[in-house]
């Protein structure tokens, strides 16, 4: 303490220890991680993936009471995972009472609305949000760059939230094209709205940066509760809530305008 170097257990210098964690911090600033070390987890993320499009492309399919009943399943994962969350990071009961209650209506009307929607709308939520991981996953590793949130989400690039706004984009616009014309023969609920690509094209954009935003929450609950998943449920994507995160914004944004109170 005298001579202003504070010193650990082991006898070496704190003051040492910050200095090599800020070369190390610099040093991965400026040296680019191969592209191969930045994608090593796509396997068993590819694997855990083809195992849930399945199930919830089953559940799709089935429609009806299989579809309500796997929406219903899946929200009250998503909020206990959400309520261990919101244990961790919270000290006060009040603010801990709040979470949980602004938790549970968050999660409630995005499993409602989702429930209620139309085939069409439901589509939309479903691929915006997966295109737009897609994309800013394979943008992000690949072109690096800036981050938009290095605090809360140090992963998130801005070189990746466009990448998912062009995946989503790209991906209204398909829907458009292929759905539409068949949305009589398939009752997708969508006859009395005059739908364009370009008017997809946006929605899906906006679908985008409301999937990020959720994915920042997320994060930010995270990173209050020290903790570095929702869960270790999913090989690869860690929780439920960990895959959810970006649905719920988006099935919320889509919910109001359906229901007509946006």
């Amino acid at each position: 303490m005298g001579n202003g170097r504070d010193v650990l257990a082991g006898g070496e210098p704190q003051v040492e220890l910050r200095k090599r964690d800020r070369m190390k911090a610099t040093a991965r600033r400026y040296v680019r991680v191969p592209l191969a070390v930045r994608t090593s987890d796509l396997p068993k993320r590819a694997a855990s993936a083809a195992v849930m499009l399945a199930v919830a492309g089953g559940a799709l399919w089935a429609g009806g009471i299989a579809l309500t009943l796997f929406i219903v399943v899946v929200a009250a994962a998503t909020y206990a995972e959400l309520v261990r969350l919101v244990v961790r990071a919270t000290v006060r009961p009040g603010w801990r009472i709040a979470g949980l209650i602004l938790g549970a209506i968050y999660i409630g009307f995005a499993a409602y609305s989702l429930v209620i929607m139309p085939r069409f709308y439901l589509y939309l939520v479903i691929g915006s949000v997966i295109f737009t991981d897609t994309f800013a996953y394979f943008t992000g590793r690949t072109i690096g760059g800036p981050t938009i949130a290095p605090r809360i989400s140090p992963s998130k690039t801005w070189a990746g939230l466009g990448g998912g706004m062009a995946g989503a984009a790209l991906f209204g616009g398909i829907l458009v094209q292929a759905i539409v014309p068949m949305s009589d023969s398939w009752h997708l609920g969508i006859d009395a709205y005059p739908w364009s690509s370009l008017a997809a094209i946006a929605i899906g954009a906006i679908a985008a940066i409301a999937a990020q935003s959720g994915d920042f929450l997320e994060s930010w609950l995270k990173r209050k509760a020290h903790m570095k998943d929702s869960s270790n449920l999913i090989p690869g994507h860690g929780g439920v809530f960990d895959r959810t995160d970006g649905m719920l914004p988006v099935a919320v944004v889509v919910g109001l305008l359906v229901t007509g109170i946006a």
